[in-house]
């Protein structure tokens, strides 16, 4: 999670001059805040996150307590098949979390009736990676959305149209998020780095369905 900070600092000769840092890490915003407030002229200091939402040094410590308890540090990968024939899709999602001190993998997929085309594929893998972060608890944090369907995370950021298939979809996704407090961050990819996902959505679409969650013992 990274904030920035916004302080007033107070002179010698009583004048207020209020200063912004640039975004950084809570543990390094925590770290310079120490050291501002040791000067003993700062009147008021406040974190900003990246929704512009405000908050105390004290609440500020006191919310990373309880996210380390919680699914954080979330990196989430989405795919979407279709089958012209069948009118079937399967969609798939890898999400790698920390929780406790501990690094996480859940891998999921599932097979959707009645779609119309990949690109619903593709956005109904979107909206069942955020039922699977709200089964998590995963809730107002910055989450990093990874996936080769360049087109959803264009028409989701607002760069393009949305076209009437996709529009329900991008309806409940918005909605979702907004619901969840999550922030997203979009990182297009090629389909080469999202084999995991990708793998996933094939063997739904065979009927195969696939539910796991692991502890990983290092970093990906």
């Amino acid at each position: 999670m990274n904030v920035f900070m916004e302080w007033i600092y107070v002179t010698s000769k009583k004048k207020e001059m209020v200063w912004i840092s640039k975004e950084m890490d809570v543990a390094e915003a925590l770290t310079f805040a120490e050291d501002i407030e040791k000067t003993g002229r700062v009147k008021q200091l406040l974190f900003y996150d990246a929704r512009g939402v405000a908050w105390t040094k004290k609440e500020l410590i006191k919310l990373m307590k309880e996210v380390e308890t919680e699914p954080h540090d979330v990196v989430a990968y989405f795919d979407g098949g279709f089958d012209r024939q069948s009118k079937k899709a399967g969609v798939g999602i890898v999400i790698y979390y920390k929780q406790n001190g501990k690094l996480f993998r859940m891998r999921a997929n599932a097979q959707l009736d009645e779609l119309q085309s990949n690109n619903e594929a593709e956005y109904a893998a979107f909206h069942f990676l955020l039922e699977q972060l709200e089964h998590l608890g995963v809730h107002h944090l910055p989450v990093v959305f990874r996936g080769d369907a360049h087109v959803v995370f264009h028409q989701l950021s607002g760069d393009w149209p949305v076209f009437s298939e996709e529009g329900r979809w991008a309806e409940r996704i918005e909605r979702k998020m907004k619901r969840l407090g999550i922030s997203p961050i979009y990182e297009p990819i090629v389909r080469k780095e999202n084999s995991e996902a990708d793998q996933l959505a094939t063997q739904a679409l065979r009927g195969t369905t696939i539910r796991s969650t692991i502890q990983l013992e290092r970093e990906r």
